[in-house]
């Protein structure tokens, strides 16, 4: 019988590896994503796609390469893999930036008080969509912050107007 004391439950945690990785020529699963090649619904070839651990929808599809016997698929690789990991990382990281510039926008403008940067933050939601539009000085100190439609359209002339009316919440 063995008297050694079993390890709490949180250690065994760090002992287990809970990365499932998977090689096979048509499927791999490793470092937090999945590569899967797929016909091509559109033609008579292969394609791959990636698909980030936990997402529902590929953050990449693109045509695969055609195996040696024009027919079946070149099979998945380390060096391929990892190409791909790289470029479907670069499209999520392109698209979060693209999210970012459509939420959040800024303005500089003139004022009797010096040059002020005008913020409008946009916070997105299925059933109440809202937005915020702050001023802020050279310094970086908020001035003014009104609530908003998220359908503001903001620019240099709306920003002056609101900035001239001394930040009072904009009619539209």
């Amino acid at each position: 019988m063995n008297d050694m004391p079993l390890p709490a439950s949180d250690e065994l945690d760090d002992e287990v590896d809970l990365d499932v990785k998977t090689q096979e020529p048509r499927f791999w699963q490793d470092d937090g994503w999945t590569a899967r090649v797929i016909k091509n619904e559109d033609d008579d070839g292969w394609a791959v796609e990636m698909i980030k651990d936990g997402e529902d929808e590929p953050a990449l599809v693109g045509p695969w390469t055609m195996g040696r016997d024009k027919k079946n698929p070149k099979p998945l690789d380390t060096s391929a893999f990892y190409t791909l990991v790289k470029t479907a990382t670069e499209v999520l990281m392109r698209h979060e930036q693209q999210l970012h510039a459509l939420l959040h926008k800024s303005v500089k403008v003139s004022s009797p008080a010096g040059r002020l940067t005008i913020k409008l933050d946009i916070v997105p939601d299925d059933d109440n969509p809202s937005a915020v539009l702050s001023a802020w000085d050279v310094q970086g100190e908020q001035i003014a912050q009104v609530d908003i439609s998220p359908n503001f359209r903001l620019n240099v002339d709306s920003a002056a107007a609101w900035v001239a009316d001394n930040f009072k919440k904009p009619a539209r």
